[in-house]
Order: C-alpha cells, then structure tokens, then sequence
C-alpha cells in the first residue's frame, strides 16, 4: 500500500500556520504537508492578473497525484478548481468549502456570504488591507464555541500583519468572488468529501445539506477541536486509499 500522503491548503489570508494544531494528531503512517499558496510566506507571488493556469503551473509539485488534497476555504475551491489543470489526486477533502463562496442575496438571511456583501469587502480591503484582513479573521472565528480564543489563536499563529502581500490578497478575493465548482464537483476525477462545520458561518444551506457535519464547530476547527477534526479527515484518507486499492 502506498504511504498516505495529505497536502494541506489554507485560505483567503491564512498561511500553512493554521495546521499546526493538528500535528500533533497525525498517525504515524500518515504524511500531512502544509502548503503555502504562491505569494504567502517566503513563496513567491504570481503578480497581478494571475490566472489558475498560472496557479496550477506553480503548484505543479507539491499538489502531485499520489496525494490526497485537503482544502480549507478559498483553498478549497481553489483545489477543486485545479483539477482541470493537473493530475487528479488521490482523493479530495473539501474543509469549509462549498460548490462557490457566495449564495445569491435573497438566500443570505439563512447562512452564507452573498456576492453584495463579498463586494463590500472587496472595497474596505482596498481602503485599508490590514483592516479589513483583521475583520476577516474575527469573521470566520464566529462560529466556534469560543470565538474569541479562536480569534487569539488565529492571531498568535499569524500575528499583526497579512501573510501575503496585498497583490496576492486582491487576487484571492477575485477568485473568491469569481469560481464556480458545481459542473468540476458534478463529475469530479477522484473521490471527494465535503466536511462543513455545524455553524460554519460561510456555508449556506444548500451546500450543508450535502455536507457531513463537523458538530459543535464553525469555520475554524483546526483551532477549537484539532483532534476530532485529524480523526474525521484520517477516517475519509483511510476511506480513499482503500478504495484507489480496490480498483488496482
């Protein structure tokens, strides 16, 4: 059997930092490798205009075939995304993630970021990046049981300052605002899951409902329950390459 192998991919203003938490969780038998988006840490930035050929040309290595994705947020639709573009992984494991960000503005009331408000966003952002980055990172820590912890905890793993240069983080914003993954996720090339937090505060109904639930959680599991988040992503690995063997 094939030694399991996860990429693990952050989010919209979040480096690999947010997978700390989970280290000291992992099996023995199982390699996860946080990676760093380009632009994010020491990684270089694609520049401005980037598209997801040239996304995909940079990510080419570490999201190789014989591993299995596992995309949070933005890192999810962005994996997903990918799939036209490199050789389909093992397996994928959509964290937070739904078929798109935004849900339309009539269902927005029920759950979900809607395109008006992403909009917004879109234009605090460019009066004041570091700003609006902070109002991201207290946004998505609501849903957990104690958002205030999960905030310091976001915090004290990324500090005062964006990860990524502000180039990269409009960038991200654009794809946010922008990828749709209902036709790539409708026949995907490999086996996916899609694991949504119970009070996830940016996933609508309709993507719950096709969901497995994280209980208790919202966007942030890795921060407020990182060893039952590591036991249900090993459980679905475990599941996949299981199944890849099944068909060798």
């Amino acid at each position: 059997m094939q030694p399991l192998r996860l990429a693990l991919l952050s989010g919209w203003g979040v480096s690999q930092r947010i997978w700390q938490p989970l280290e000291a969780h992992w099996p023995t038998y199982l390699t996860a490798q946080a990676v760093e988006w380009p632009g994010y840490g020491d990684t270089p930035p694609l520049g401005g205009n980037a598209t997801l050929k040239a996304l995909a040309n940079a990510m080419a290595d570490p999201l190789a075939s014989d591993t299995i994705w596992v995309g949070w947020s933005l890192g999810g639709l962005l994996a997903t995304a990918l799939l036209e573009y490199l050789p389909p992984p093992r397996g994928l494991i959509l964290l937070g993630a739904g078929d798109a960000f935004c849900v339309k503005d009539e269902v927005s009331a029920k759950g979900g970021v809607t395109s008006t408000e992403l909009s917004a966003f879109q234009r605090a952002f460019q009066r004041d990046p570091t700003a609006t980055w902070q109002h991201f990172l207290r946004w998505q820590a609501q849903g957990e049981p104690s958002p205030r912890q999960a905030y310091r905890q976001l915090h004290d793993l990324l500090g005062d300052t964006p990860p990524a240069d502000s180039t990269t983080l409009a960038t991200g914003l654009h794809w946010l605002a922008s990828i749709d993954n209902r036709q790539r996720l409708a026949s995907p090339p490999c086996p996916v899951v899609r694991l949504t937090g119970e009070h996830d505060p940016f996933i609508s109904p309709a993507q719950r409902r096709i969901s497995q639930t994280l209980n208790g959680v919202g966007h942030c599991p890795m921060l407020s329950q990182p060893q039952a988040l590591a036991a249900s992503i090993v459980h679905h690995v475990t599941q996949m390459a299981n199944a890849n063997m099944a068909v060798l």
